[in-house]
C-alpha cells in the first residue's frame, strides 16, 4: 500500500513539473526580427526561384535554411500602400488615405514597429521606411512608422544612382546601441532596385551579358535596350542582397542569428511598364524567404500556401506576446504565419490559405483632378480576376502628362517609340493602353497575363464565382469602393510635391515630375484609341 501511495505522489510531482512549472509566453525568449525589403523587385528574380542571371546568395541562404514561399503577394503594388499594409496588418482599402500613394498616414493606425517599441523591443530602421508621404505627428512629435532611423554611415556605391547609405554598417550601429538583453526589431529598407539606374552598369560593372537572360516578358520587345535595362535592374538587386549578407554574418558573429526571425521580400514588382503600380501577376507576386533557426521546424521547405503582406504584423505581435488590442492597434486582417513556421510540412501546409485579395486606388498623379485608377481583384488557385472600376481612364496616367504611374526608363521609352516611330500598336496597348472592365487570367499557364479569359463562354461561370467571392470578402472588410463610397479615395489630398499635376500642366505650368523622362510624354496620342483586348 505504501508503495502505491509513493508511486501516486511521484506521478503528482511529475504532473506538477509538466504543467504548473511550464513557462508562460511572457517568460519565453522573444525572437529578434530583421525585416529586409527591397524596393521594386518581382518574385522571379532571386536565385532560390531558379533565376540564373541575378545572383542572390543571402536571399538563397535564408530560403535554404528556412522557408521559401512561392505564393506571397502584396495587396497593393506601390511603395506607400504596400508598406502601409505591412505595418498595419490591414488591406490598403481598410486604411483610409493610406490606400493611396504619397498620403498623410492616418493617426488612428498604429504600426507594429510603434507597438513593439512600447512592449520591450529595441526598434530601428535604415534608409527607406514607409514612403512616400507624410507620416504625421502624435503629441507634436513626428511619427517614426518603422522605428528611429540609423542612417549615419555612408559608403561608396558601385554605380551612379545607387544609395551611398551603408546599410550594413548602420545595422551594426543599431545593434551596438541596443540595451543589453533587449530583443530587437529592425527594418532594412534598401532603395535598390528602385530607379534610376546607371545605363549598362550591369554589363560594365557587374560583368553581366545580355545572353544570360533566359526570357524577356512577352509584353515587351526582346531587344538589346530592354535586356540591358534588365541587367541594370539585376545589378541593383545584387547590391541589396550584398548588404543583407553582411547583416546575416554580423548576427552570426555576435551569436544572435539563431533567435532572429529574418524576413526578406520586396514592396512591389519591378519598376518596368505593366508591372510596378499595376495589378497583374508580376506586379503583386513578390519574393519571400523566412529564416528563424530557433523557431522554424524542418528548415529548407518550399511552401505553396497563399500568404499576404498583411500577415507580417500579426506574426510579429504573436511572437512578441502581445495582441493588437493590447498594443493599441486597429484590428488586423492578416493571419500569423506561425502555423506554417511550426509545421514540418511543405507544399500546401494550411489548406485554408487558398486566396489573396489585391487592388489599388490612386498612385501617382497625372489624370484630371488627381483621379486614381481603382481596381480590385482576387487570386484563387490558378486564376486572377480583376475588376477595373473606371475603364474609361488611362491605367498608367494620361498620355499628355507622361503616364506618371510608370517610372521613366529605357524600356518605357522604347515601348512608346514602337508606336510613335514604328506604328506598332500592340506593345503600347499592353503596357499603356486603356483596359476593359473585367479581366481573368490563368496565371499558371499565362503568368504574363496576356490572354484575357473574361469574355470567353467557357470561363463565364468561373468569372462569376470569383467576382462574387471578391465582392463578398471586400464587403466584409467594409471596402468603400464596393460599398458605393469609392470617391472617398479620390478626395484624400495628395501629399507629394506635385498636387493637381494634370490641371497645372495643361494650363501651361512647368510642373516637375522627376521620375519620368521627357520622351515619355505622348502629346500626339489620339483619345479615340479604344481599349483592345489582346
Amino acid at each position: 500500500m505504501n508503495l502505491v501511495r509513493s508511486y501516486l505522489v511521484f506521478l503528482l510531482f511529475v504532473l506538477f513539473v509538466l504543467t504548473g512549472c511550464q513557462p508562460n509566453p511572457e517568460q519565453l525568449r522573444r525572437p529578434n526580427i530583421l525585416f529586409a525589403i527591397a524596393d521594386d523587385a518581382s518574385w522571379k528574380h532571386f536565385g532560390a526561384y531558379g533565376c540564373n542571371w541575378v545572383k542572390t546568395p543571402a536571399f538563397d541562404r535564408v530560403a535554404g535554411q528556412g522557408i521559401l514561399f512561392t505564393r506571397a503577394y502584396t495587396p497593393n503594388a506601390k511603395c506607400a500602400p504596400s508598406r502601409a499594409c505591412i505595418l498595419s496588418g490591414r488591406n490598403s482599402w481598410q486604411l483610409e488615405e493610406a490606400a493611396n500613394h504619397s498620403p498623410l498616414f492616418p493617426t488612428q493606425f498604429k504600426t507594429y514597429a510603434e507597438a513593439l517599441a512600447e512592449h520591450g523591443y529595441w526598434v530601428g530602421s535604415v534608409a527607406k521606411g514607409w514612403a512616400p508621404g507624410d507620416p504625421g505627428e502624435i503629441d507634436g512629435k513626428k511619427r517614426e512608422l518603422t522605428g528611429p532611423k540609423f542612417d549615419e554611415f555612408k559608403t561608396e556605391p558601385p554605380a551612379k544612382f545607387i544609395s551611398n547609405n551603408d546599410y550594413a554598417k548602420n545595422f551594426e550601429s543599431f545593434l551596438e546601441a541596443r540595451p543589453e538583453g533587449q530583443p530587437f526589431c529592425f527594418w532594412y529598407g534598401s532603395t535598390e532596385p528602385h530607379r534610376r539606374y546607371e545605363f549598362e552598369a550591369g554589363i560594365r560593372k557587374g560583368g553581366k551579358n545580355l545572353s544570360e537572360i533566359d526570357e524577356v516578358p512577352a509584353f515587351w520587345p526582346d531587344v538589346d535596350t530592354i535586356r540591358t535595362d534588365l541587367l541594370d535592374y539585376a545589378f541593383e538587386i545584387e547590391y541589396f542582397d550584398s548588404h543583407l549578407q553582411k547583416m546575416l554574418e554580423k548576427l552570426e558573429e555576435i551569436g544572435e542569428l539563431e533567435n532572429t526571425l529574418v524576413i526578406v521580400t520586396a514592396d512591389n514588382g519591378m519598376p518596368f511598364p505593366r508591372i510596378k503600380g499595376q495589378v497583374y501577376e508580376y506586379s503583386n507576386h513578390l519574393p519571400l524567404a523566412v529564416m528563424w533557426p530557433d523557431g522554424i521546424k524542418n528548415p529548407g521547405r518550399v511552401v505553396h500556401d497563399f500568404v499576404n503582406f498583411i500577415d507580417f504584423a500579426p506574426t510579429y505581435l504573436e511572437l512578441a506576446g502581445v495582441t493588437a488590442e493590447e498594443a493599441g492597434m486597429q484590428p488586423v486582417t492578416g493571419k500569423s504565419l506561425t502555423d506554417i513556421f511550426y509545421s514540418e510540412k511543405e507544399g500546401i501546409v494550411v489548406p485554408e490559405r487558398d486566396f489573396v485579395l489585391v487592388g489599388k486606388e490612386r498612385h501617382d498623379v497625372g489624370r484630371p483632378n488627381d483621379q486614381g485608377y481603382p481596381v480590385r481583384g482576387i487570386i484563387r488557385g490558378d486564376h486572377l480576376y480583376l475588376r477595373n472600376f473606371k475603364p474609361e481612364r488611362w491605367p498608367k496616367g494620361n498620355p499628355e502628362t507622361g503616364y506618371l504611374n510608370c517610372d521613366g526608363s529605357p524600356t518605357k521609352t522604347y515601348i512608346l517609340d514602337t508606336r510613335r516611330k514604328k506604328g506598332i500598336i500592340g506593345y503600347w496597348q499592353l503596357n499603356f493602353g486603356k483596359r476593359v472592365a473585367e479581366e481573368l487570367y490563368n496565371i499558371t499557364d499565362d503568368p504574363y497575363c496576356m490572354n484575357n479569359l473574361a469574355g470567353e463562354d467557357d470561363f463565364s461561370e468561373l468569372k462569376a464565382r470569383l467576382a462574387e467571392e471578391m465582392l463578398q470578402r471586400l464587403t466584409e472588410q467594409n471596402d468603400p469602393r464596393v460599398l458605393g463610397n469609392g470617391d472617398v479615395f479620390e478626395n484624400y489630398p495628395y501629399n507629394g510635391a506635385v498636387q493637381n499635376y494634370y490641371n497645372r500642366y495643361m494650363a501651361g505650368e512647368k510642373v516637375p515630375a522627376g521620375w519620368i523622362n521627357q520622351p515619355d510624354y505622348d502629346t500626339d496620342l489620339m483619345d479615340s484609341v479604344p481599349p483592345v483586348d489582346l
